[in-house]
């Protein structure tokens, strides 16, 4: 079962938020103390820059962190059935600069297809699993170990090979683990009234039990279970699935962040209840400094983000399994280039994608269908066509990008793709939209004197590219700035 994690970035938002609303330090350490600790040797000490690393981790489990069974009406109202997994379904890597401005959360779809230690090439979803059930068949029948007494170390040792299967990845050494089962997800979304998510369409999908109308709408713990866990009728599939745990986990993150949920000491109580019984930390993470480090967080500079990937649909090297293919080397150099872009306060140019903008093309220049074909090319490249035409409003002496403000990431990005044209601060373009205005002077994409496929005497659907890799769009990057959250598939 998809999707448990996000619970622990706001049990880490929500610690933030007790200390910026005035809540006594006493409830944090009475928050600390009942969570279940594990060791884990796996792990790192942090880093010569100060950053903190966390490896998020949604278990496959029919038990609470405490390794007690859940009730026959919990796995009902869950929809979890009575299958025993070990199943590591959400894996995410968060990463905190040493100023704590900002978090980065960076998903690891379940079926990536890596080289996991001791185990070759295997989904990264089965990795703790299949590691913990050699180290038991290792302790109890080659070593003699009483079963009960090897678990422990077996679980251990699946931990370990998942951690360094991670880091392995992506490059980033893991400081901290924390690790949550189906119950906490519920557990913790009940406790703090629910939360609002999107959808562009109605789903009725019975496999996960996700039934919901389009639109904005508020989800109790089970309807956000099923909402995270839908995978089957979703156009990406298993990637769409991670963009909707993204975006929950946003919207819970910018209601905690914002101070809207933790108003009463009954929220606060049922908070404490809900993490002490689903939530399981590494040794030597010091709650209270992790809180003092990250008090200058703000809602839209926590973004979640995921790794790219090669082709969704791919299949194992035997060819016996689909999964998702990756690619480390093109991964490790992703997830370095954003953690920096993150640590430097760039979220909002992170979160950017060209379905974003809309563009109007203006032609004021003497060449036949210059707009059109330039309006061709920027299309192909995600931005949403707006309306192509003659320039009706000043003429102008040189080609030109028009948005409302001169920082508009939107005309920045157009700008970028259409040879670096200026960009010109217009009141009359509305928020959202860009205006390319063109003269006689553009000689960029979709002109014909660039090269491109695009001229003024053809169409996109006369032309293919050629020699290009195919590979899977990557997916948005997702902040918790907003208070409407981002409608989804």
């Amino acid at each position: 079962m998809p999707g448990r994690l996000f619970r622990i970035l706001a049990v880490m938002t929500t610690v933030l938020v007790m200390v910026g609303t005035g809540v006594a330090w006493s409830s944090l350490r009475s928050l600390e103390s009942g969570i279940n600790r594990i060791s884990t040797a796996a792990l790192g000490g942090g880093g010569d820059d100060g950053a903190v690393d966390i490896l998020l981790v949604g278990m496959d489990s029919r038990t609470d962190a405490h390794g007690n069974p859940l009730s026959e009406d919990e796995l009902a109202t869950l929809r979890a059935g009575d299958d025993v997994s070990t199943n590591t379904d959400t894996i995410i890597l968060v990463r905190i600069p040493n100023n704590g401005r900002s978090a980065t959360a960076i998903s690891i779809p379940r079926d990536s297809y890596v080289q996991a230690p001791g185990l070759g090439k295997t989904k990264i979803n089965g990795v703790f699993g299949q590691v913990k059930l050699e180290k038991m068949k290792e302790l109890v029948e080659e070593q003699g170990e009483d079963a009960a007494t090897a678990e422990p170390k077996a679980v251990e040792a699946g931990r370990e090979a998942l951690i360094k299967t991670v880091a392995k990845l992506t490059g980033v050494t893991v400081d901290h683990y924390a690790e949550v089962g189906l119950l906490g997800f519920a557990l913790i979304t009940d406790a703090l009234g629910g939360v609002n998510v999107c959808l562009k369409n109605a789903v009725d999908e019975p496999l996960s039990g996700a039934n919901f109308p389009a639109g904005w709408q508020k989800l109790n713990g089970p309807q956000a279970l099923s909402f995270v866990r839908q995978r089957h009728d979703l156009p990406r599939g298993d990637l769409d699935r991670v963009t909707r745990q993204q975006v929950f986990m946003a919207s819970l993150a910018h209601d905690i962040i914002s101070g809207q949920t933790l108003s009463s000491p009954s929220t606060l109580s049922r908070l404490r209840s809900a993490v002490q019984r689903s939530v399981v930390l590494s040794d030597g993470w010091d709650i209270m400094d992790f809180v003092q480090q990250m008090q200058k967080l703000a809602g839209g500079n926590v973004a979640f983000a995921t790794i790219p990937v090669l082709a969704e649909d791919g299949w194992s090297d035997d060819g016996t399994q689909s999964v998702v293919r990756v690619d480390p080397a093109q991964v490790q150099q992703w997830v370095a280039g954003l953690l920096q872009d993150q640590a430097e306060g760039k979220t909002e140019k992170l979160a950017y994608t060209p379905g974003n903008t809309t563009v109007d093309v203006v032609n004021d220049s003497d060449i036949n269908g210059l707009a059109a074909a330039v309006s061709e090319v920027l299309t192909e490249k995600g931005f949403v066509a707006g309306k192509v035409g003659n320039n009706e409003a000043d003429h102008v002496t040189s080609s030109q990008i028009q948005a409302a403000k001169s920082d508009d990431l939107g005309a920045k990005a157009i700008a970028e793709q259409l040879g670096n044209l200026p960009v010109v601060e217009n009141a009359s373009v509305p928020s959202g939209a860009v205006r390319v205005v063109l003269s006689h002077d553009y000689a960029g994409p979709g002109s014909g004197l660039d090269g491109g496929s695009h001229t003024v005497t053809q169409s996109a659907s006369d032309t293919t590219d050629s020699g290009t890799t195919t590979q899977v769009p990557p997916s948005p990057i997702i902040t918790a700035g907003a208070a409407d959250p981002k409608c989804v598939d």
